[in-house]
């Protein structure tokens, strides 16, 4: 005949029973296969604070916050596309917004990194834009000559274009025109004061600064399609320009129902291969469901499709964005 255990024996029988239930409990959440949650700081470089760069980060990191609240994504200002793209291979930002022929010049000039640089989406367009006071006779890119004229920071994609502009002109840069090398921070308030006769900005429509400054001074847009057959002539960079046209409402103080001919270049969001496919996996479903959401503040941001995201020609795919587009297709 069987003993029945003590009191004492039972107690312990039971309490092995609970500890292996609790830890079966513990391996199941970290047994292999189950994907780590992203955590910790991550930096993304934006752009000056007055452009749509920067008013993009602010509103993605608010979504992040939501969809990703064990990250904490720091926003840190730059000069531009051409910046970024050095934070970036540097390890001073993990994730940037470029344009598309920023990232080409800067694989074709074989800068540092250039290899490791991924995409995690295509955004929107950027529009390259001439903006003179509205009584100036200039009329096209070749009426600069002699002039005052903003072309972007340093660093900056709106200075990369505005060269290769010039050069599609037959203007020389440093001596055709006095170059200020300032951006949209700086350089609606430089025109309203004088102290420029024109300036050159790249970005998505509408510009905040541009619909400011328009409000309080009056301005105009000048065309640049007359330039597009010159600009492609250039070389292989160029291919990443395509001929656009502003829409008549893009400045409705500016345009008097209008449409303004120019060029447009799409912005990637870029990262590089070493970084963690489930964070970079989260950050672009971030991108995607946040369409609606950034586009009524930045309305550009309307037009980042899932159908056109996985075009990020010249870079490819990083893994964890792959990984998402694939996910939303089954």
């Amino acid at each position: 005949m069987a003993t029945l255990p003590g009191p004492g024996r039972r107690r312990a029988l039971t309490a092995a029973a609970a500890a292996l239930a609790l830890l079966g409990l513990v391996l199941w959440f970290v047994q292999p296969g189950a994907p780590p949650v992203p955590r910790g700081r991550v930096t993304m470089a934006t752009g000056l604070p007055t452009g749509v760069y920067a008013r993009y980060g602010e509103l993605l990191k608010d979504d992040l916050a939501r969809d990703l609240p064990k990250v904490d994504l720091r926003l840190q200002r730059s000069e531009g596309s051409l910046d970024n793209l050095r934070r970036l291979v540097s390890g001073q930002a993990a994730f940037t917004i470029a344009t598309a022929d920023a990232v080409a010049d800067y694989q074709d000039r074989n800068q540092p990194g250039a290899d490791r640089l991924r995409a995690c989406a295509r955004l929107y367009d950027d529009y390259m834009q001439l903006v003179v006071p509205r009584g100036s006779p200039v009329r096209s890119v070749r009426d600069l000559k002699g002039l005052r004229v903003g072309v972007g920071a340093d660093g900056s994609g709106v200075q990369l274009i505005t060269r290769r502009l010039m050069l599609a002109a037959g203007l020389d840069f440093e001596q055709d025109i006095v170059p200020v090398r300032v951006g949209i921070d700086r350089m609606p308030d430089m025109l309203e004061r004088h102290d420029l006769d024109a300036f050159f900005w790249s970005g998505g429509l509408p510009t905040t600064a541009l619909q400011r400054l328009a409000q309080r001074y009056p301005v105009r847009l000048v065309q640049l399609g007359d330039l597009i057959p010159a600009l492609h002539r250039q070389g292989a960079p160029t291919r990443y320009y395509r001929a656009a046209v502003m829409p008549a409402d893009a400045y409705p103080h500016v345009q008097n129902g209008q449409p303004v001919k120019t060029i447009a270049v799409a912005n990637l969001l870029v990262t590089t291969d070493r970084e963690d496919a489930e964070l970079t996996f989260g950050i672009t479903k971030t991108v995607i469901d946040s369409r609606d959401a950034i586009g009524h503040v930045v309305h550009a941001a309307q037009n980042v499709d899932l159908r056109t995201a996985v075009f990020t020609d010249p870079l490819p795919l990083h893994a964890g964005a792959r990984r998402y587009y694939v996910s939303v297709k089954q």
